[in-house]
């Protein structure tokens, strides 16, 4: 008998159908990484315009406005924020030197989320991003 794959390469998220639904994702996620991820999601909606939506993609929960936003999704050791772009990354690297960054991942701790301020500037800039985009 096969196993089901997981929803996302290596996701803590128990393996089932892909979520449809940001809160499908969060209600197969363990704690502590459960608890950490509702804080990023709130520090998101906070920071996003309102007219922000949530959705799954790439098997994550993530955030669209005016085309793809930010995603954020939990693994077996820990965490990671997606901003969409590696681009602003280099913009806030004395910010990010104390967490493990690559190429368009942000990862931390399973029971610890990123800063919220850090959360607010990335989303912030990224809606800037989009909003630049829309407008040529």
């Amino acid at each position: 008998m096969r196993k089901p794959k997981p929803t996302a390469r290596g996701s803590a998220a128990k393996p089932t159908a892909a979520p449809k639904t940001t809160d499908e994702y969060l209600a197969r996620v363990p704690e502590p990484a459960r608890s950490t991820l509702n804080k990023i999601r709130a520090m998101i909606r906070a920071a996003a315009p309102p007219e922000a939506t949530e959705c799954i993609s790439y098997g994550m929960p993530g955030f669209r406005y005016n085309g793809p936003l930010v995603w954020f999704a939990a693994f077996a050791n820990h965490c990671s924020f997606f901003p969409g772009t590696s681009s602003l990354l280099p913009l806030f690297q004395s910010e990010l030197k104390n967490f493990e960054v690559s190429k368009g991942t942000i990862r931390f701790p399973v029971d610890k989320p990123l800063p919220a301020t850090l959360v607010k500037k990335l989303v912030k800039a990224r809606v800037a991003q989009n909003e630049q985009k829309k407008s040529r």
